[in-house]
Parts: C-alpha cells; sequence; structure tokens
C-alpha cells in the first residue's frame, strides 16, 4: 500500500466530508425556511435542497465509492472478508437506499408542489405531510452514515 492507497483514501475523505457537509447543511436550511413560513422561500428552498442533493450528496457518493473501491480492488482488500470494512459498506448502503427509494421521491414530489406555490400562493397540506416524512427519513439518513464513519475509523473487529 503506497502513493495510490494514501490518494484514493484521501478521495474517499474528501467525498465524506462533501456527503456529510451537504445532508448536514440541508437539513438546517430546510429547516429554517420552513420555520420562515413563506412560500416564496419554501419553494426557493426546496428547489436548492433537490438541486444540491443531486451534487454534492450525489457527487460526495461518487468520491467516496472511487476512493473505497479503488483501494479494495487496487489493494488488494477484502470487502467482505474485512469486518469493519464490510459492515461501513452495509450500513452506507443501507443510508443510499433510503436516500434513492425514500427521500429523492419525496424530494421531486414537494420540488414539484412548490412550483405551484412559488410565486407566493398557498401550501397545499400534501406539502406538509411529506415535510413531516422527509425531516423522519432524514433524520434517520444523516445518523446512519455517522455509523459508518465509526467503523471506518475504529475499525473495531
Amino acid at each position: 500500500m503506497g502513493n495510490s492507497y494514501l490518494l484514493l483514501k484521501t478521495i474517499h475523505i474528501v467525498g465524506a466530508v462533501v456527503f456529510l457537509g451537504n445532508i448536514i447543511v440541508t437539513g438546517w436550511w430546510k429547516a429554517m425556511a420552513d420555520k420562515h413560513g413563506s412560500p416564496i422561500v419554501i419553494a426557493f428552498a426546496q428547489r436548492q435542497i433537490t438541486l444540491t442533493d443531486f451534487i454534492f450528496t450525489g457527487g460526495g457518493v461518487a468520491l467516496m465509492s472511487v476512493g473505497a473501491f479503488g483501494n479494495v480492488y487496487l489493494n488488494g482488500l477484502d470487502l467482505f472478508g474485512t469486518n469493519w470494512l464490510y459492515k461501513g459498506f452495509l450500513i452506507f448502503t443501507i443510508s443510499g437506499a433510503i436516500w434513492v427509494f425514500i427521500l429523492i421521491p419525496i424530494q421531486y414530489k414537494q420540488a414539484k408542489l412548490a412550483r405551484t406555490f412559488e410565486a407566493g400562493g398557498e401550501i397545499p397540506e400534501l406539502y406538509w405531510r411529506l415535510n413531516r416524512q422527509w425531516y423522519i427519513w432524514g433524520i434517520l439518513d444523516t445518523l446512519i452514515p455517522l455509523a459508518a464513519i465509526y467503523w471506518m475509523v475504529f475499525k473495531p473487529i
């Protein structure tokens, strides 16, 4: 394990910073827009959340994947036979499944609804129901990657 390991590890860490930074900041901006209450502000925030989720969350996932799978392949690591590596991967996969199958569809529906009130119209009840689901799943999906960090950093057996 030489320079390629360190380069790929750096790419992986940068991806984790981008990924975690975006999911944490996204929750904050959404909460602040919702607290503001203005349909115009909420619609704008919803568009930005959807956009930045694809750019930064997706970009972070891509960087983490390049770093992780690159190191597994180039340095002969055993993804399924190394406990800490496998558990980190499994936890991260669960987080990705929640994002792809639950959060993205909710965000898509909210963004579509936001177009109906972006000029200042009334926010429909469906938007707020979806919003509650987004917060529940979003909080869970923010905490799950932190468990993956534990396995990656401490490497328990």
